[in-house]
């Protein structure tokens, strides 16, 4: 791991001034740096809280937790570490220039579309099930849209490990309860309730999220809970009224996906562990999801049917007496399965070459 000097630090900020504050929460401050070499990168140092309770845990986690992942592109790059002058760990990551998806839902004027929505669904599912695959398991145990960054090209990323758990560990294992009112699991109350399904829980309130375009807690609306309001609804039969009303409904295979998805979501957020899914069945369904059915363009068309005409076939899929043998049947349904059969083997060709 990369230990930054802490003098390039504060000039890569401009001693971590104002203007290059990008984020801030209860356990830091995020601050837009640009080193020597002209990188951009995302610096956090203890937010002044901690400071003054001389609490630096949040981010010794942080930076223990990313540096012993596998690294994946859906969870957040940790470059190094450094230390501020009363020796708290400062943590370096790459930097993310567009925002979180907390932001892009409920402040952007721009509205994502729906295939957008499921791509960023996906690589979420991804990054959560890699920590749960981990070994030992990592529950992360704080996952919302204000922690869904995205990197230059709109790629989601999930970060904020700070109050993230290695299952297994006893220290770790029996610390108390935490995350975000509204996302958190509601059975996660003793120590002894800590498990993955939180976290598939506080998913689920992020894929209702980006479905709804509702915030997961908002007091201007009854009931001001986002799992609240949309269990009802689906468990009525009415799955599509969860969907944001700021932009057209999908059809076809689209609109399949987006109902899938919302009884996923529902199954995440039941109050039942039982029911709800690992992130690997998650991952599993959305790619199903998002896998994009083969457009042949009509010119192919054109080369199939001269190609069938060549081998004395009809554009019924029937073949035409020849005149010269007997074992043609005209119209017969064996020659409707031999009709498909040579399709098939037409795609072979094309697709081998």
């Amino acid at each position: 791991m990369h230990i930054y000097d802490l003098q390039e630090l504060k000039a890569s900020t401009n001693n971590f001034s104002s203007s290059r504050l990008i984020g801030k929460g209860s356990h830091g401050s995020v601050y837009k740096g640009i080193l020597k070499n002209g990188n951009l990168v995302a610096i956090k140092k203890q937010s002044l809280g901690l400071q003054k309770l001389q609490d630096n845990t949040k981010l010794e986690n942080e930076a223990n937790i990313l540096s012993s992942v596998h690294p994946n592109p859906c969870l957040i790059k940790l470059l190094g570490i450094s230390h501020d002058d009363y020796g708290n760990k400062i943590i370096v990551t790459q930097y993310m220039p567009n925002g979180t998806l907390h932001d892009l839902l409920h402040v952007s004027a721009t509205d994502l579309p729906w295939r957008k929505r499921v791509e960023i669904a996906l690589r979420i599912a991804e990054g959560v099930r890699l920590l749960h695959e981990s070994n030992p398991p990592v529950v992360h145990r704080d996952i919302k849209s204000a922690n869904i960054l995205f990197d230059k090209i709109y790629s989601a990323t999930l970060a904020d490990f700070g109050l993230a758990v290695r299952l297994g560990n006893e220290v770790e294992a029996n610390k108390l309860p935490a995350g975000t009112i509204g996302y958190i699991d509601p059975s996660y109350t003793t120590p002894g309730k800590l498990s993955t399904k939180i976290d598939v829980f506080s998913y689920g309130v992020v894929l209702l999220e980006l479905l709804s375009g509702r915030r997961a807690m908002d007091v201007r609306k009854s009931p001001p809970s986002i799992v609240e309001w949309a269990l009802p609804l689906i468990e009525r039969g009415r799955a599509m009224e969860v969907c944001d009303e700021r932009i057209r409904l999908p059809r076809g295979s689209m609109a399949r996906a987006i109902r899938r998805l919302v009884h996923v979501a529902a199954r995440c957020v039941s109050p039942k562990e039982s029911v709800r899914p690992t992130m690997g069945e998650i991952v599993a369904i959305l790619e199903s999801l998002t896998v994009e059915p083969i457009q042949l363009p009509i010119s192919f068309r054109n080369v199939v049917f001269k190609m069938m005409g060549r081998r004395r076939f009809g554009f019924n899929g029937r073949v035409k007496d020849c005149g010269t043998c007997g074992e043609h049947d005209k119209g017969s349904g064996n020659n409707i399965s031999k009709g498909r059969l040579l399709v098939r083997e037409i795609l072979a060709d094309i697709t081998l070459k």
